[in-house]
């Protein structure tokens, strides 16, 4: 059986308060994009494997989200078979694009419907949940406003159909601790649902704070941003932590040349 892992980017970002428990409090909202890994597993009767292609993916099998994935089932689930799991992997890492995040969550999903598990997404988002922040929002896959740490989740319309993204990521890593060391928490200024009904306001209230600490360390990412900008986007901005930019607009863009070193990815939503 084989699924098509989605990333993710976000409207606003907020961090909101700093937790007991060493996370963070955000509020944020976030869509799926059509930029996809592909997953397979297949049901094996002597032992569980895990390979991959694409595009490098760090660590021990052991310790990569989907094989967590698959203990927690197993840990509910005894009688679950050995699989032989491959991802291929397309979606940049460490790009603020929850890559990761969406092989574990769909891994989940690919399970329960594998070995019939008969789980609603109500569970699958409480297994996710365990495994990252933002799994539990590729459970579902639609628009969501998140909060908490990014696993309480609720339904937002919003229309961006005809919308056309531009998304550049330059490659460059940036680690939790360096994203939030500049980031102060603070409750926003404005409702993120009021500032996101209107399109108009998006470009001066839409905002990432993380873009406030890691552009002066990256000038060369907030260059990308203003570049979008110069080419007649809507709206464009940091995604998650960086370091990958995107960009909306009504007409699709006019070819921009870019770094041959930069991933780019062009779509459109329906």
């Amino acid at each position: 059986m084989i699924s098509f892992p989605n990333a993710k980017i976000n409207l606003g970002l907020h961090v909101t308060a700093k937790r007991k428990d060493g996370y963070h409090d955000i509020e944020s909202c976030m869509i799926p994009i059509p930029l996809m890994d592909a997953l397979e597993m297949i049901v094996d009767q002597k032992r569980t494997s895990f390979t991959t292609t694409g595009l490098e993916v760090p660590g021990e099998a052991k310790d990569n989200l989907i094989m967590m994935a698959y203990q927690l089932l197993k840990k509910d689930f005894p009688s679950l078979p050995h699989v032989n799991i491959h991802l291929h992997k397309n979606i940049p890492m460490g790009a603020g694009l929850g890559g990761g995040s969406a092989d574990a969550a769909f891994a989940l999903s690919l399970m329960n419907n594998l070995f019939d598990l008969i789980l609603d997404d109500f569970f699958l988002e409480e297994y996710a949940a365990q495994l990252g922040s933002d799994c539990a929002f590729f459970i579902e896959n639609t628009p969501k406003i998140a909060t908490g740490r990014g696993e309480i989740l609720e339904s937002i319309e919003l229309d961006l159909k005809g919308s056309h993204l531009l998304l550049i990521n330059p490659g460059i890593h940036i680690g939790t601790k360096e994203a939030y060391a500049g980031v102060t928490p603070a409750t926003p200024k404005v409702k993120l649902k009021e500032v996101l009904a209107d399109k108009r306001r998006w470009k001066e209230e839409l905002i990432n704070d993380f873009e406030a600490s890691i552009f002066p360390n990256h000038p060369e990412i907030k260059a990308i941003k203003e570049r979008l900008y110069e080419h007649g986007a809507y709206y464009a901005a940091m995604s998650g932590s960086g370091s990958s930019v995107f960009g909306l607009y009504e007409q699709k863009p006019n070819h921009i040349d870019w770094n041959n070193e930069f991933f780019v990815f062009e779509s459109q939503f329906a």
